[in-house]
């Protein structure tokens, strides 16, 4: 005998879909979540290791947490011996698409050693010429002391070159390694 179709039946049909629905997406999460955490840590290391100048400590360990307006940024301090080499400084600022999240390193002078893109949702082909293999955009930052070089487009007043058609993005771009350049100083105050 067929079940007659009710608001009652579908909708109890409907809740018991969906509870087994989330109860396997539950057990996946779960499943996975070491591994994805394993492999977020193993992103997070590299990018510190590919910023800062030699260490032999490990900065993932000693991460210090830093507020500047509101916002919690992780703070990875390189080290060889009891000598600090660099901090990594983990920074993002919201792009076009997406936030535009980054791996800043600065030496212990102020200047910065070098910039990894951790992630971003930017437009293939325009936004994603921040990441190294795609374009050659971070490399204008190599080197310079944001304290005598201004951290803004040129149509802004600053000494950065934009990519051409991807302003919004430049200037995220920007945004984050200038967060991490406040965040740095605080650090190096205490």
């Amino acid at each position: 005998m067929a079940i007659k179709s009710t608001l009652t039946s579908m909708s109890l049909t409907l809740f018991l879909v969906c509870l087994f629905a989330s109860a396997v997406m539950g057990g996946a999460y779960a499943l996975t979540k070491e591994k994805l955490e394993g492999a977020n840590n193993d992103k997070i290391n590299g990018a510190i290791a590919a910023v800062i100048p030699a260490f032999d400590n490990n900065p993932y360990n000693s991460k210090i947490e830093q507020e500047y307006k509101g916002k919690v940024y992780m703070v990875y301090p390189g080290k060889k011996g009891k000598e600090i080499t660099g901090y990594a400084i983990e920074s993002a600022s919201e792009g076009y698409s997406g936030f535009v999240s980054l791996m800043i390193g600065f030496k212990p002078d102020g200047s910065i050693n070098d910039i990894a893109v951790l992630s971003h949702t930017e437009t293939p082909g325009l936004g994603d010429k921040i990441e190294p293999g795609k374009g050659d955009f971070g490399v204008q930052f190599k080197g310079k002391n944001p304290a005598d070089f201004k951290i803004l487009v040129k149509q802004d007043g600053g000494d950065v070159d934009a990519i051409t058609g991807v302003t919004i993005t430049t200037r995220a771009y920007c945004d984050a390694v200038t967060n991490a350049w406040e965040v740095f100083k605080l650090v190096r105050e205490k």
